[in-house]
């Protein structure tokens, strides 16, 4: 059984984005692992403003099956325009979101420049997108899903379950 220590992975990943927000950068957390640690991230870095959350649910290419009924709301809390952005999510998989997110991005105004930072890089690329910085990367069957669980304590874990 896979055995990943998300708060071990937090504290890599923390220093990777220490060097991606230098200047202007913006943290934008994707819903809901992403938007956890960018939250908990502009806090330990101690980042001026607050950081934003991104949705993916209007801009995905499974919008017809998926539906509106996991929709949230996007909230980015200052200019996109001319902005550096740092993307923040737990895994990338397919890059499925990550183009989501972009196009839904872009609807905001176009950027300067657009980073990923990622929890977990689990490899099965569908697009061709690639993290500036991972704390992990695994090979995980295709039929296993990696989530991140956020405890009432605030402590990260992780839980792999079989998709379907």
């Amino acid at each position: 059984m896979l055995q990943l220590d998300a708060e071990a992975l937090y504290l890599q990943l923390r220093e990777g984005v220490r060097s991606l927000v230098a200047g202007d950068a913006a943290l934008v957390g994707i819903w809901s692992g992403g938007a956890w640690l960018a939250e908990r991230l502009q806090q330990d870095l101690g980042l001026p403003g607050r950081h934003g959350v991104i949705s993916s649910t209007l801009h995905r290419d499974d919008f017809g099956a998926r539906g509106l009924a996991r929709a949230n709301v996007t909230d980015l809390p200052f200019a996109i325009e001319g902005r550096r952005i740092v993307l923040i999510d737990d895994v990338l998989y397919t890059g499925r979101t990550i183009r989501a997110v972009i196009n839904e991005l872009y609807d905001f105004g176009r950027p300067a420049s657009v980073a990923l930072a990622v929890l977990v890089d689990r490899g099965g690329r569908e697009l061709p997108i690639c993290a500036d910085c991972a704390a992990a990367r695994i090979a995980l069957p295709p039929a296993q899903r990696l989530s991140l669980a956020r405890g009432d304590d605030g402590r990260l874990a992780f839980v792999v379950r079989q998709a379907g």
